[in-house]
């Protein structure tokens, strides 16, 4: 319990200091183009066992990225989900959170 709070307020401050140096979305965009569209689709909507990531906040986003690079156990995907995410840096989480939270709403 206390390393999940640890992880979720270590992910917090780092998308916030990554949020206060200016997120790009742009630079979001090419990371989910190339990486997340393929099981999560061109519009964020999901597809078959893969989550809709629509109507979700930068923060949510940021966290739950943190979580999997850490290796949190977040859900049934997590197998799935932490080897997309292990390289992640906190700059790539912020600027994915930005992107996805305003180009999916």
């Amino acid at each position: 319990m206390k390393s999940s709070m640890l992880v979720i307020i270590g992910a917090a401050l780092a998308l916030s200091a990554a949020q206060a140096h200016g997120a790009e979305p742009a630079d979001g965009e090419e990371i989910y183009a190339s990486v997340c569209r393929n099981c999560h689709g061109p519009t964020g909507k999901g597809m078959a066992s893969f989550p809709s990531l629509s109507g979700n906040d930068a923060d949510y986003i940021g966290t739950r990225l943190t979580q999997y690079r850490a290796g949190e156990t977040v859900g049934p995907n997590t197998p799935l989900m932490s080897p997309m995410a292990v390289d992640l840096s906190d700059e790539d989480i912020a600027n994915l959170a930005a992107y996805i939270s305003t180009e999916f709403q």
